[in-house]
């Protein structure tokens, strides 16, 4: 079971990453992004890793796509598409169809879990302790890994703020040229004229 949970998992975030690189809509690239970071919490999962999973989803999934996303419309995505129009034909169809299929794998897989003479756990594997997991992790990443994740703090705070100094359009030109200048002048010169 856990091979199969491993493949499928495997394939979605090949799917999802490539789906990032050649999507053609920013905003495509960025779900195509959380399709792969839920790939990824999955094989946590799979690892016994829950809390690392959490995170996952909470944060990179949920807040860091966000922030991709708010960025990509401060960019400014000026294309409309239509909705009635598909450009590719049946793809609603098959969204569904797959998306009642992934539902349904991910019930079977609950019901196995949760089922069963010893509650999804097998007879020999000693249950961990979630504490632990979430105080080796916050040793870490406070101890001997806080440069990196400083390091990765500031990186998205300068992205977001070089986002928000691209997408602001100044009111008038930055550099003049010599005809406007001359024709300033001139205007300047008429209203003197024009004031007398």
């Amino acid at each position: 079971m856990e091979t199969v949970v491993f493949l499928i998992s495997a394939a979605v975030i090949l799917s999802g990453a490539l789906g990032v690189i050649f999507s053609k809509n920013p905003v495509h690239s960025a779900l195509f992004m959380v399709q792969t970071l839920f790939g990824v919490a999955v094989l946590f999962v799979l690892l016994e890793a829950t809390f690392l999973a959490a995170i996952q989803v909470i944060v990179y999934a949920g807040a860091i796509v966000i922030l991709f996303v708010f960025v990509i419309t401060l960019l400014g995505v000026d294309r409309a598409e239509d909705l009635k129009v598909e450009p590719i034909s049946g793809q609603r169809p098959l969204a569904v169809v797959l998306g009642a299929s992934i539902f349904g794998i991910i019930l079977t897989v609950l019901i196995v879990a949760v089922g069963g003479p010893t509650g999804g756990q097998a007879a020999n594997t000693p249950i961990g302790d979630a504490t632990d997991n979430t105080r080796i992790l916050g040793e870490a990443l406070f101890s001997t890994q806080v440069f990196s994740v400083e390091l990765t703090a500031l990186l998205l705070t300068v992205a977001v703020v070089g986002a928000v100094v691209l997408s602001t359009r100044p009111t008038k030109p930055l550099i003049s040229t010599l005809d406007e200048q001359q024709n300033d002048t001139l205007d300047d010169e008429l209203e003197e004229k024009g004031g007398e």
